[in-house]
């Protein structure tokens, strides 16, 4: 397994499409039989990240996890805003050597078509998704394609614009021969913005803040919305207005200072002001 500091971002794309578009929605649904050891497996990974110390305790975790998703391979990449010789970022992998060696000897950080995808978006994608958000040339699929010489087939990427500390992405990956676990995307987006909330920590940019207090509405609004209610669906459930809704969940994301339903909810999951049980049982029974 492969653990190395380094300033490039590290996402090997997927040279195929996949088709089904569905579950690009974050807050889709996570319905299955399995859904109890969904919620567990989130809410251990959740707490062992609280006791992580070092990188090679966070690139354990992640490795753990990324398998029991339904995944091979795992990315993780932090790029801080100021990067100097004690700074230089984070990267955590566990890829083939081979790609490795060729993403490093042929300097591929520059022409990542994820890497590009990454700016287009607030959200997960998978790698099939890529050429949705960005033109594919000539050359980013024959890249693609090596991707896949070298052991490495579709993914699906959670990227982080983090204001005032710099861009982070996580990464899960299949084989070639391996279908993606699509129905896992919600839980890898909550494990992937963990991972990076972990890691701002480790890198010591981020310096530690009291818990932002919300509201009883506030948090009641903001644990449906993480249920994948829309705010309509929320004002019915809690006999308010919609605009009420809206006025509650705006005043959540600037008490946590952020822009995005996603960021809100899983800093609040972080944080423990909802737990993933709350959402993911909930949408098995409903």
């Amino acid at each position: 397994q492969l653990q190395q500091r380094e300033r490039m971002e590290w996402n090997p794309p997927v040279p195929h499409r996949a088709g089904d578009r569905t579950a690009a929605c974050w807050m889709a649904p996570c319905r299955s039989d399995g859904g109890s050891m969904h919620s567990h497996l989130a809410e251990q990974f959740a707490s062992e990240l609280i006791n992580v110390r070092s990188d090679a305790e966070l690139d354990g975790a992640l490795g753990q996890v990324s398998r029991r998703l339904g995944f091979d391979h795992f990315a993780l990449s932090l790029e801080t805003r100021t990067v100097s010789r004690d700074n230089p970022g984070l990267l955590l992998h566990d890829y083939p050597d081979e790609w490795a060696k060729v993403y490093v000897a042929f300097d591929l950080a520059g022409q990542d078509p994820v890497r590009r995808a990454c700016d287009k978006t607030v959200i997960g994608f998978a790698w099939d998704w890529i050429d949705d958000l960005v033109p594919l040339t000539r050359g980013d699929r024959q890249m693609l394609a090596v991707g896949r010489e070298c052991g490495i087939g579709n993914g699906y990427t959670v990227p982080r614009h983090l204001p005032g500390v710099g861009r982070g992405t996580c990464t899960f990956a299949v084989r070639p021969e391996k279908k993606l676990p699509r129905r896992l995307f919600a839980l890898a987006e909550m494990v992937g913005t963990l991972a990076l909330s972990c890691a701002i920590g480790l890198s010591g940019q981020c310096p530690q803040k009291p818990v932002p207090a919300l509201s009883d509405r506030q948090r009641e609004c903001l644990l449906w919305v993480a249920r994948g209610k829309t705010a309509a669906e929320v004002a019915l459930i809690l006999g308010i207005s919609s605009e009420t809704v809206l006025q509650h969940l705006k005043m959540a994301r600037e008490r946590y200072q952020v822009h995005c339903k996603q960021s809100l909810v899983v800093s609040a999951l972080f944080d423990g002001l909802i737990g993933f049980g709350d959402i993911i049982r909930w949408r098995d029974t409903a």
